[in-house]
């Protein structure tokens, strides 16, 4: 079986525990809170779609986000 090949905004391929830096504002939906351009995401989790990460923000705990807006730190 083929490996699911993670990859962030430039290409990078990305594995469980990377940190990742937000390169847009997100809004995350339910909350007030937004996320800011330069977000620096610790201890990424990956999961069964290669669009989308795992992760734990400063404010917010169980996010999933769209690898398409992050980019490896």
């Amino acid at each position: 079986m083929d490996e699911l090949k993670v990859k962030d905004s430039n290409g990078t391929l990305l594995k469980d525990g990377d940190s990742v830096t937000l390169i847009k504002d997100l809004k995350v939906k339910g909350t007030s809170v937004t996320l800011k351009r330069g977000t620096l995401i610790k201890n990424i989790r990956l999961t069964d779609d290669a669009g989308e990460i795992e992760c734990n923000a400063d404010k917010v705990k169980g996010l999933v986000l769209k690898t398409a807006f992050l980019k490896k730190a």
